[in-house]
């Protein structure tokens, strides 16, 4: 068939089955458009392809037209055919058309509805092949507080845990202490090292995030996890803010959803970003669709680290995030300027604004990991501040920190969160 996207043989066999023509055109379009580029999706996002439609398949073909029956009649009212929607199409055309509808609220709750009666299915399904999951997110040490005015919208959910620091200790010592047990010129692996060379589910299993390269200089081999830095990205950015500007200029751009269509289409090679087009893509998307992504160094640490979660459901994951520039006034079109050569006001570090940044982003990033049954009772997640004496242990009651008393050092949690992924 014309259009049709190369996919895994157990999805092709659905589609070959009619699946698709067998549900309602604004449900079933959008999915195979999702589904086009099968060789940008992750791995989860296969996946979770795979088992939607196939739980569709193996349903009950009365319950299955009862759970559509509702967006049919919705469809119905909207005036939705074969001329504005064409089957296996969803374009701008077809999300101008949802949006002009007065029905679109309606078909909105009735999408929701449909969701609402499949995802517990498909979250029991994942809850059944549950395994150890980590997070460690990691704030810096130039932060104004302690950790007593640390995490404030956290720490109801798990535990402080005191930590048993050495007097005089380098605090550059810190996070190899507490990623590879040792100090950082011992050069040992780290976690992630680990868990991607012996137990990661995919190349896409294990990931580190930050605004600088505290991580990354830890890290001896990179096979097998994605490294991203927004430090390091500073080139590929710098480019791609040059390549928006030109579509701005020298283009008719109606609006926003046309800019957003001109942007997907933008496809830089860059050897900051790797060979690898999934990622690639990725990082394209993450920077041109965050509010800010470009500009400002934790919200790039924040939307990719969201993204990622979405999209690959890492098993481990370590987040860094970074003191952020005072904001300079920029207008809509300067957002897509590097600040540093357009703007005379010289970059000051904002520590104060960095904090109030991240006692949101810790929150906000915690319950995206939470949305997801892949991380719900089985994930234990470090809220950690370089140079603190206590860290926030969130987790399921059977980990060891949960139950710790006293003071404990660094390397000891290092051993726990090992023991914790399998890794001895």
């Amino acid at each position: 068939m014309p259009g049709q996207p190369e996919v895994s043989p157990l999805l092709q066999a659905l589609i070959d089955k009619g699946i698709f023509d067998r549900l309602p055109v604004s449900f079933s379009t959008f999915f195979f458009e999702q589904v086009k580029e099968w060789e940008l999706l992750f791995p989860a996002e296969k996946n979770y392809f795979e088992r939607l439609f196939g739980l569709i398949d193996r349903s009950d073909p009365k319950a299955v037209q009862e759970l559509f029956a509702p967006l049919r009649g919705v469809e119905r009212k909207m005036g939705v055919n074969e001329k504005v929607w064409p089957k296996r199409q969803f374009t701008l055309d077809q999300v101008d058309f949802l949006n002009r509808s007065a029905h679109y609220p309606e078909w909105r709750n009735v999408i929701a509805n449909i969701f609402s009666q499949i995802d517990p299915l498909l979250d029991a399904e994942t809850a059944k092949a549950g395994h150890s999951r980590l997070v460690i997110i990691v704030s810096p040490a130039e932060l104004p507080v302690g950790p007593d005015r640390m995490w404030t919208r956290l720490k109801d959910k798990g535990k402080m845990v005191s930590l048993d620091l050495a007097e005089g200790d380098d605090v550059r010592d810190y996070l190899p202490q507490l990623l590879t047990g040792g100090r950082r010129n011992d050069g040992s692996k780290t976690l992630v090292e680990l868990y991607a060379e012996s137990k990661a589910k995919s190349l896409y299993d294990t990931w580190l995030i930050e605004a600088n390269d505290a991580l990354s200089t830890l890290v001896r081999r990179s096979s097998g996890l994605v490294q991203l830095s927004y430090d390091n990205l500073e080139v590929y950015r710098t480019r791609l803010m040059a390549e928006v500007r030109k579509i701005l200029e020298t283009e008719d751009v109606r609006g926003p959803r046309q800019l957003g269509a001109k942007l997907k289409q933008l496809r830089m090679v860059s050897k900051d970003i790797g060979s690898d087009p999934l990622l690639a893509e990725f990082v394209r998307s993450v920077l041109l669709s965050g509010n800010g992504t470009l500009l400002i160094n934790n919200t790039f640490v924040e939307w990719a680290t969201v993204q990622a979660v979405r999209r690959a459901r890492p098993s481990l994951a370590v987040i860094h995030f970074g003191i952020r520039n005072k904001i300079k006034p920029f207008s809509s079109l300067l957002i897509y300027t590097d600040q540093k050569s357009s703007n005379p006001i010289p970059d000051q570090m904002d520590s104060l604004g960095s904090y109030v940044d991240l006692e949101v982003f810790n929150y906000y990033l915690w319950q995206e990991f939470e949305k997801h049954a892949e991380y719900r009772l089985n994930t234990v997640y470090l809220f950690v501040g370089v140079g603190m004496d206590e860290i926030l242990v969130i987790g399921p009651p059977d980990h060891s920190l949960a139950a710790s008393g006293g003071r404990i050092k660094l390397t000891e949690i290092y051993d726990q969160t090992k023991k914790w992924m399998n890794l001895v």
